[in-house]
């Protein structure tokens, strides 16, 4: 960050008064901009014994399977992230359940939240950022070709926890992978 957004003038790397962390500040109007983790929201859309995967349209990872999902917006709820996702993704209409995932992601500033949902009819298909739509049931998940490591744990928590019978609240970090 070079400006500040508020006036335009330079900014500075340092601790703000009353602060222990490294903050961009504004040298002329004194604004602190902070820069936070963003929040990555989805759905895990159920039919039966299956679930709704689609195919990345876009980069990262294009042409990869994950679920709806993508950066919240401002203004608007993390339920109503998850469903706004799923309708902009798949054009699929879901019930929300539970929070199921909450997974950080520390070395790239994020937080993915994942709810379970129910699909309330088979009328979906692909949104703009997604090539295709498919159920798929756990013996048809293309493992190796899952787009992302958070919907990968999500999918393994889902169909252990069936396994089992009954579903539990996922929380876990994800450390960064070694470089190559």
């Amino acid at each position: 960050m070079n400006y500040c957004c508020v006036c335009g003038a330079s900014v500075s790397l340092r601790i703000p008064a009353g602060d222990t962390l490294q903050r961009y500040v504004c040298d002329a109007c004194g604004v602190i901009h902070y820069r936070n983790p963003r929040l990555v929201v989805g759905a895990l859309p159920e039919w039966e014994d299956r679930v709704l995967l689609c195919r990345r349209a876009i980069e990262p990872r294009h042409g990869k399977w994950t679920l709806p999902a993508g950066f919240m917006e401002n203004g608007e709820t993390v339920a109503d992230a998850a469903l706004r996702e799923t309708l902009e993704e798949a054009c699929a209409r879901v019930e929300l359940g539970e929070m199921y995932t909450v997974i950080s992601v520390p070395h790239i500033h994020q937080v993915h939240v994942i709810y379970r949902a129910r699909l309330l009819d088979l009328d979906f298909a692909p949104g703009a950022e997604t090539l295709e739509l498919r159920l798929f049931s756990e013996d048809e998940i293309p493992w190796d070709e899952i787009a992302f490591r958070t919907i990968a744990i999500t999918l393994r928590h889902f169909f252990q926890d069936r396994r089992h019978g009954s579903y539990r609240f996922h929380s876990e970090d994800l450390i960064a992978p070694p470089p190559r």
